[in-house]
């Protein structure tokens, strides 16, 4: 059981998924030198991972840079569902983008899923797959009806799923829609032994290696933040958001968006099923097991990175969910995650930019990262051998469709200005004094915007607030101790580093001892 200490009620005081506990994954070096290999891969998620597994098998030369540690990202941070079942979401493709393009969606997410799972019993992985129904359901009448449309569309595309009036828990519903034959794991277990196979066939790891630039030509040449080179034919970019835009202005074509996720104990037994909320706020349900314990994963609780209220006030909604619904023993795990969406809410995978054919990019995966990032594996791969792949335009990062993607673009941009705005206009009457330990706050310094964190052991941490990336005002995130950017979703640890992009440089550090601002190289300005 997790030795987390307990802070305000029930909940764990530190934010750690359970994926990596109990697991010894190897560790990497950094890289020192300059390198050529045939491919360079950037992030190692499942993304980076599955594609290093592929291209290898191909017998190609293969480099993997990971900024942190491998699988401590966005893969090490999910419910790990592989299903096809994206939120309400046929429906709207139908309409938007024909029934071609929705059925070719569903089909490159059930391809992944079957692709994960032929891997494993190809390789007797012991990573915990099981099969599963995937329901959405609906508490309200409004709902409902979005579900009947939703069954009806799958219907339409030929998705196999059934609308039913009940779910065998403590939630009364008016309507649930199943997709059937679907699946969860254990996405550290899995990626483990793709990793022992990526290191036996030769495939090249590095750790704490972080990726910056790109130089373009025939031969493209991934530029680290220590100096160091790396060329190959082609140049993957799987870090969660691209770590290098070129022209593709990724971030004006997606928002961050978190979501919170705690590991019960309960007292009622789990009834099987993978489960997730049409209503808002979203409530997600699948079990897993925990060192020999059932548990349930209960997620949800989304909203844009940087922007609404304070965020334990999420992790104590999941909470009371929990206890309503199931009645709780022990939450031995809280964590959350951050996902990017699209302005059409399908991923960007493919060239960064059109004719820019060897530098290829995924993004954009709005939760759904276990079947959209092996589909961008199994095409990033089709791609470099030439092949033919049915999902290319449908995925591709070039496309721009007048709806909704236009509405969505003014939305977004309109929403970035307002916070880029607001953030330089509002002033704190907090200060240093009155913070208690473990506690952050935007504070005011000398007529200056300042963020200010009080460790336990009572030592204050201060950065500027502005973000590196465009200049909008962090928001101070107390759930994960982080400062969280409104616009674009950057995300920095209490003493100013990256956590999250687009925004590669820290914040600038504020000397509290000393009135004067020392910049550096690494200010960010």
């Amino acid at each position: 059981m997790s030795q987390h200490n307990q802070g305000e009620g029930k909940l764990p005081q530190n934010p750690e998924p359970y994926w990596r506990e109990f697991i010894d994954l190897p560790e990497f070096p950094q890289l020192n030198e300059d390198i050529d290999v045939d491919v360079v891969i950037v992030g190692g998620g499942i993304t980076g991972l599955t594609s290093a597994y592929l291209l290898v098998n191909e017998g190609l030369k293969v480099a993997v840079l990971e900024a942190d540690k491998l699988l401590n990202g966005t893969t090490g941070h999910t419910t790990a569902k592989i299903t096809a079942q994206h939120d309400l979401i046929y429906d709207e493709f139908l309409h938007n983008f024909g029934r071609s393009k929705a059925r070719l969606y569903y089909e490159a997410n059930t391809d992944a899923l079957n692709f994960i799972r032929k891997t494993v019993e190809e390789h007797q992985i012991d990573c915990d797959l099981q099969e599963e129904d995937a329901y959405i359901y609906a508490t309200t009448d409004e709902y409902a009806s979005k579900l009947e449309k939703e069954a009806k569309a799958y219907e339409t595309i030929g998705i196999d799923g059934e609308l039913v009036d009940s779910i065998p828990f403590n939630i009364d519903i008016k309507k649930a829609l199943i997709m059937k034959n679907q699946a969860q794991f254990h996405p550290i277990k899995y990626l483990a032994h793709l990793i022992g196979i990526i290191k036996e066939k030769g495939g090249l790891i590095f750790e704490q290696t972080t990726a910056v630039n790109v130089e373009t030509g025939e031969q493209p040449t991934v530029l680290t933040r220590e100096g160091q080179r790396v060329t190959g034919n082609y140049v993957l970019s799987c870090s969660h958001f691209p770590f290098y835009e070129g022209l593709g202005l990724f971030s004006t074509r997606m928002y961050a968006d978190r979501s919170y996720i705690i590991a019960v104990k309960t007292k009622e037994q789990y009834p099987g099923g993978m489960y997730i909320s049409a209503d808002q706020p979203t409530r997600s349900l699948r079990s897993t097991s925990i060192n020999n314990e059932e548990m349930i994963l209960i997620g949800g609780e989304s909203h844009k990175t940087g922007q609404g209220m304070d965020t334990m006030e999420h992790y104590k909604a999941l909470e009371t969910f929990g206890e309503q619904v199931f009645g709780l023993e022990e939450i031995a795990y809280r964590w959350s995650a951050q996902d990017l969406v699209t302005l059409d809410k399908i991923p960007y995978i493919g060239e960064i930019t059109s004719g820019q054919r060897n530098i290829l990019v995924a993004t954009g995966y709005r939760k759904w990262g276990m079947t959209n990032g092996t589909a961008a594996a199994l095409l990033f791969k089709d791609i470099i051998k030439g092949e033919k792949n049915a999902y290319q335009s449908l995925y591709s990062p070039g496309r721009f469709y007048a709806h909704p993607s236009l509405k969505n673009f003014l939305v977004s941009n309109a929403d970035v200005v307002k916070h880029l705005i607001k953030g330089k206009i509002e002033t704190s009457d907090k200060n240093i004094d009155n913070l208690a330990n473990d506690e952050g706050a935007v504070i005011t310094v000398n007529g200056h915007r300042k963020g200010a964190y009080k460790d336990e052991e009572g030592n204050v941490h201060i950065v500027d607030t502005t973000c590196t990336h465009i200049g909008c005002e962090v928001e101070w995130n107390s759930g994960e101790r982080s400062w969280d950017c409104p616009c674009h979703g950057s995300r920095f640890s209490y003493t100013g580093e990256v956590l999250e992009g687009p925004a590669e440089k820290p914040l600038q550090k504020y000397d509290y001892t000393m009135l004067d601002n020392l910049t550096s190289e690494d200010s960010g300005y």
